[in-house]
């Protein structure tokens, strides 16, 4: 097995990969060895001449489930093509709408395993027995249904992949992006500096440093606690209670001043040259 993080997708599409990870930062990556993937075609483990992958439920209901043992065949055969490594501490997950919902804690999880394995399913569903017997995690893009698992794998797979060493130019660009820090990400600009009567904050053209990272968290904060209560809430819960108190003192407007009457940008302090941004 190639070096690097390995990532086999078990479906009845293998055509779908790597497409739009073949592309871009996933794929220079993909290129260069960073990653690897396998498509398995899941049809190919059938055993009867119609290569059947599914059959009807047991209790009767609408639609097909995927069988069992094909599905065991091909997870099985999946596996004993990694290395032991891979196959110990290796995740292998089963998209599901029933599942763990996926975020950026559990991204940092998926990649920083040898190996990952996902299997794709389609129909109703995959017999829950081959759940149980290949110990597979249940994760969801959320609440919401798709036709099939390989949408949600080719998302999934994207969100690792950046996240790989060397595969982002700016290694500290991830650490400013949404739920890095348990927030979303503060507003961006660049040129030209007005647009449609609309300028860019000026503490934004101040070159100084630490007021602009004090407006891009007040930012931060004010966007996630307007829109995302729910990660508003978890974030003030994983703040020491002194800082929660003094943040709660100082609410961010979309200005370039805080609540507090604190200006992000002093006049009288030294700054960067600012270049023309006309």
């Amino acid at each position: 097995m190639t070096a690097g993080w390995h990532v086999t997708v078990l479906t009845l599409f293998p055509e779908m990969f790597p497409g739009p990870l073949g592309m871009s930062l996933a794929g220079k990556a993909l290129e260069n060895g960073t990653w690897s993937l396998e498509s398995v075609d899941i049809r190919s483990f059938a055993s009867d001449k119609h290569r059947s992958v599914d059959d009807t439920p047991f209790g009767g209901g609408p639609g097909m489930v995927m069988r069992p043992d094909v599905l065991d065949a091909a997870l099985t055969a999946s596996r004993s093509r990694l290395s032991q490594d891979q196959r110990e501490r290796g995740r292998a997950i089963y998209l599901s709408p029933r599942g763990r919902v996926l975020d950026q804690a559990l991204v940092r999880e998926l990649v920083s395993a040898p190996s990952l394995t996902v299997l794709c399913g389609r129909y109703e569903g995959v017999d829950e027995r081959v759940l149980e017997a290949q110990g597979l995690e249940e994760v969801s893009l959320g609440d919401f249904v798709l036709s099939g698992g390989e949408p949600a794998a080719l998302c999934l797979i994207d969100a690792c992949v950046r996240l790989l060493p060397g595969v982002m130019g700016n290694a500290e660009t991830a650490g400013e992006e949404s739920f890095e820090r348990g927030l979303l990400e503060y507003p961006h600009y660049t040129r030209p500096a007005v647009w449609q009567d609309r300028a860019v904050p000026e503490v934004l053209l101040s070159g100084h440093h630490e007021k602009v990272k004090a407006w891009r968290l007040a930012e931060a904060e004010r966007i996630t606690r307007d829109r995302r209560p729910d990660l508003w809430q978890r974030y003030e819960e994983s703040r020491p209670k002194a800082e929660t108190k003094s943040r709660r003192r100082r609410k961010p407007r979309s200005g370039s001043t805080l609540e507090d009457g604190v200006s992000l940008v002093d006049p009288t302090a030294e700054t960067a040259p600012v270049p023309n941004l006309d």
